[in-house]
């Protein structure tokens, strides 16, 4: 007698998916929402959170860089931003602390990689940030919140040695308001292809309404709605919400910028009132990169209106942004770590232009 077969029931990893298909994707809700914490969005102005601003402003962004496991990757990208002019700050777009943010980790992964970028650190939080499923007993956010939005800047307990305070942002959802960029940014939460409360959704509508018109104007969430990546993918609830406070507010962004996504990847919305590019940064020193799909072209278009412009699923990286003259230029750096944890890391500067 033949065994029952059961091979159609059983599931064997990742299946292969086209571009188009990974572009903007729903996702199961394998993960429970997170609560967020007291409060509600708020408003820093740059001087208030230690920074001095430069003319032209200029600022690096990175996302997915907590080096846990594997250190070599993150302290090659370290490295690279500081064989760089220091910039006024240093943006991040979440999962700063691997798995979940657990406080022994915030020595390694966080003060003692960044000792000698001697300029401030800034964030939004990510899902790794926020989900604390691992320990019931602790409160979600809670170490984020601590690092990022405490009442005061003091040095942290344990970590005084590498002379960097806790930074006093207002919340982990806000604004930050620089005299030549407002940049908003909020938290997606932990499920799968994000989560944003109606709240949240309102307050960014608000945000933006009361933009200055004069300014760029800057969006960041963890969760990207936009990834042609093998894993993830992009968000179609993440475009759908963020698109709806566009409307909403009359006032679109220059740009949108995610994490998430192990890799760099850059697109074009030409189907709004002015082009928008969609950056996905999230190879800032997690060791495992994530591969775009099988057959991404750069300069394909995808969607409708949705245009892939470039991605490195090869290298880690980080991005310089500038801001003059009201406008944002961009320039991705890519960093291959060295052979040994000593050696000094090859920096590719202008992989990626905009």
């Amino acid at each position: 007698m033949s065994p029952v077969s059961n091979v159609a029931s059983r599931q064997v990893g990742i299946p292969p998916a086209t571009a188009a298909e990974q572009l903007q994707k729903t996702f199961p809700p394998t993960v429970p929402t997170q609560p967020l914490p007291a409060g509600q969005g708020g408003r820093a102005k740059a001087a208030d959170l230690g920074v001095h601003e430069t003319t032209p402003l200029s600022f690096f962004v990175i996302g997915d860089h907590g080096g846990i496991n594997d250190p070599n990757p993150q302290n090659a990208v370290t490295l690279a931003m500081e064989a760089q002019s220091p910039p006024a700050f240093v943006y991040s777009v979440g999962d700063v602390v691997y798995f979940n943010a657990d406080a022994a980790q915030w020595t390694p992964q966080f003060y003692e990689a960044y000792a000698h970028l001697a300029v401030p650190f800034l964030s939004i939080p990510g899902n790794h940030d926020g989900d604390t499923t691992d320990d019931p007993k602790r409160t979600p956010l809670d170490t984020w919140m601590a690092n990022f939005c405490a009442a005061k800047p003091t040095l942290p307990v344990g970590s005084e040695e590498y002379e960097r305070d806790v930074q006093t942002q207002p919340y982990c959802d806000w604004t930050l308001q620089c005299a030549a960029v407002t940049i908003v940014g909020l938290y997606s939460n932990v499920p799968s292809g994000g989560h944003l409360e109606k709240s949240q959704i309102d307050w960014l509508t608000g945000e933006l309404k009361a933009a200055d018109p004069k300014l760029p104007l800057i969006v960041t969430l963890h969760h990207p709605p936009y990834s042609i990546d093998a894993h993830h993918g992009g968000s179609q609830k993440m475009g759908i919400a963020l698109d709806s406070a566009f409307t909403a507010s009359g006032r679109l962004p220059q740009l949108v910028i995610s994490g998430h996504v192990h890799d760099y990847q850059r697109f074009t919305r030409t189907n709004l009132a002015h082009p928008v590019p969609y950056i996905v940064i999230g190879n800032s020193g997690y060791h495992n990169l994530h591969k775009l799909a099988p057959g991404s072209k750069a300069g394909e278009q995808l969607a409708p209106g949705v245009t892939f412009e470039y991605g490195d699923d090869s290298e880690y990286g980080f991005l310089k942004l500038t801001v003059q003259g009201g406008r944002i230029s961009g320039e991705y750096f890519g960093v291959t770590p060295g052979v040994t944890s000593n050696a000094p890391p090859q920096i590719t500067p202008g992989k990626d232009t905009f």
